[in-house]
C-alpha cells in the first residue's frame, strides 16, 4: 500500500518506517529541511533501540523516503497518516495548531478514496472536526479514522510489529477494511483488531495513558507512607502484585514519572473533563502526587546534608525520563538538578544517550561525563535517577575509592538496603527504611 505519513517525529517515524518494514510504500513528510535531509542519509534524531538500523534497511530497499514536499507524498497515497505533536497549552489542553495547519494543507491532494488516519493524541471529538472541515475544504465526503498508538520508548518497534491491540475509530465500512488490510501482518497471533467509533478510539488513548500514570502515581504515594510507617514498599509491591486483580505492571516506586505523553495526557483529559461540567478530582490528584514525587529525591539529599548543599559535589547518574531513550521532556532528573543548582551545589552528570540534550539545558553550570564513574571522583553523594540496566552492576570498590564519601540516594530503588550496609554504604530509596 502507498502510505504518507505526515509527521517524523517519534510516532510518525516509528509508525512509517514499521509499515515501510512490511512491505509497504512509505513516504515520510516533514516542514523541518535539516531533519529530512538527515533522516534521508539514515540519521535517525532520536535514539530507540534498533529504530536507526531499520530506517537504513528500508531506505536502501525504496520502500522507505522522507521528504518536505508534501503534495508528492500525499497525491498518490491511499493512507495518509498524520502524526504532528499536540503539545500541552496553558490550559492543560492539548494544543491543535499543527494538526489544522496539516489538514488545511493535504485538503487539495486527497485522492477520492483516500484514508485520512490521525495518529496524533487528540481530544475527543477533534476526529469529527477534521471530517467536517475536510468536507467543507473539498466539497465531498472524506473518509477520516482515528488509530491511536500504545508504543512504549525504547521498545517501540517491538510494541508496533507485536502489538497488544489495535484499536481503530471509524464510521463507515471503506476505513475499517483498509485499515484491517494494512494492519493484518501485524495481527497473526491473534491479537485483536478493535473498532469502534472515533470519539472511543479517541478517549481510549486518554483513559490508558491516565490509568498508567494512576497506577504511578498510587504506589509512589504508597511508597512515601511506608517510609514514614517502617514498612517496605517492595514487600507490600509483591503482597498486591500476585493478586491477579492487580498485577505488577505500573507498580515500581520512584521518583515520579515523566516524558512526552503520560503527563499532558493526564493535564488534557482533566481539561476535557473540565470542559464539560465533569469533576475530575482523581486526575487532578494523579498529576498533583507525580509533581511531588519528582520532589522527593532532592528533599532526601537536603535532609541528608542537613540543607547544606553549597559547594558539595553531587553525581547525578541517569537523566532521561525511562532507560532505552534520550527523552528528557518533564524527566524528574531535571527538577533534581534545578534544585542542586539553585543550592549552590557542584553537579556532575551521565547518562547513555539523553546528555546531550540535557547539556544543550545547562550548557557550563554541570558537568557532563562519558562515563558513569567519572561523574563520581570526589563526589558527596551519588543520586540515581533513571534505571539503565549497567547502573545496577557497578564496581562498588571503584566506587568507594573514586567518592569522598559513599552516600547513595537511589530514585529508581535499584539496590537491595541491607547489601548496601554490607558493602559500607549510606544507602538511601524510596519507600524503604534507609541503611
Amino acid at each position: 500500500m502507498k502510505i504518507a505519513v505526515v509527521g517524523t517525529g517519534y510516532v510518525g517515524l516509528v509508525s512509517g518506517t514499521c509499515f515501510a518494514d512490511s512491505g509497504n510504500e512509505v513516504v515520510c513528510v516533514d516542514v523541518d529541511t535539516d531533519k529530512v535531509a538527515a533522516l534521508s542519509e539514515g540519521k535517525v534524531p532520536i535514539y530507540e533501540p534498533g529504530l536507526e538500523k531499520m530506517v537504513a534497511y528500508n531506505l536502501a530497499s525504496g520502500r522507505l523516503a522522507f521528504t518536505t514536499d508534501l503534495a508528492a507524498a500525499v497525491t498518490p497515497a491511499e493512507i495518509i497518516y498524520v502524526a504532528v505533536g499536540t503539545a500541552q497549552g496553558g490550559d492543560g489542553s492539548a494544543d491543535l495548531t499543527a494538526l489544522w495547519s496539516v489538514v488545511a494543507a493535504i485538503a487539495p491532494h486527497l485522492q477520492a478514496t483516500a484514508v485520512v488516519v490521525i495518529k496524533s493524541t487528540v481530544p475527543v471529538g477533534t476526529n469529527a472536526q477534521i471530517y467536517a472541515r475536510l468536507k467543507e475544504l473539498t466539497d465531498r465526503e472524506c473518509y477520516v479514522a482515528n488509530n491511536p498508538e500504545f508504543l512504549k520508548q525504547g521498545a517501540a518497534i517491538d510494541d508496533f510489529e507485536k502489538p497488544d491491540r489495535v484499536v481503530v475509530g471509524v464510521r463507515e465500512r471503506h476505513s475499517e477494511q483498509v485499515l484491517r488490510q494494512l494492519y493484518e501482518p501485524f495481527l497473526r497471533t491473534e491479537r485483536p483488531f478493535l473498532v469502534m467509533t472515533p470519539e472511543s478510539a479517541e478517549m481510549t488513548k486518554y483513559v490508558a495513558n491516565a490509568l498508567l500514570a494512576t497506577k504511578i502515581s498510587f504506589i509512589n504515594e504508597m511508597a512515601n507512607l511506608c517510609e514514614q510507617m517502617g514498612g517496605d514498599i517492595n514487600d507490600v509491591r509483591r503482597g498486591i502484585g500476585h493478586d491477579s486483580r492487580i498485577g505488577f505492571a505500573f507498580l515500581f516506586p520512584g521518583a515520579g514519572y515523566g516524558g512526552s505523553c503520560f503527563p499532558k495526557d493526564v493535564r488534557a483529559l482533566a481539561a476535557m473533563a473540565a470542559d464539560h461540567d465533569v469533576a475530575s478530582e482523581m486526575l487532578s490528584a494523579v498529576d498533583l502526587v507525580n509533581q511531588r514525587q519528582k520532589k522527593v529525591i532532592a528533599k532526601k539529599v537536603d535532609a541528608h546534608f542537613g540543607g547544606r548543599l553549597a559547594g558539595k559535589m553531587i553525581a547525578v547518574w541517569g537523566l532521561a525520563f525511562k532507560p532505552k531513550t534520550d527523552d528528557i521532556r518533564e524527566a524528574p532528573s531535571l527538577v533534581l538538578i534545578d534544585h542542586l543548582l539553585a543550592s549552590g551545589a557542584v553537579v556532575r552528570v551521565h547518562d547513555p544517550e539523553a546528555m546531550r540534550n540535557v547539556e544543550a539545558i545547562y550548557k557550563d553550570k554541570i558537568t557532563c561525563c562519558a562515563q558513569q564513574d567519572d561523574a563520581l571522583q570526589d563526589a558527596d553523594a551519588l543520586v540515581i535517577m533513571t534505571e539503565w540496566n549497567f547502573y545496577r552492576r557497578p564496581n562498588w570498590e571503584k566506587m568507594r575509592v573514586l567518592m569522598a564519601s559513599p552516600t547513595i540516594i537511589d530514585g529508581r530503588n535499584l539496590y537491595d538496603p541491607m547489601r548496601m550496609a554490607e558493602r559500607g554504604f549510606r544507602y538511601y530509596s524510596v519507600g524503604r527504611p534507609a541503611v
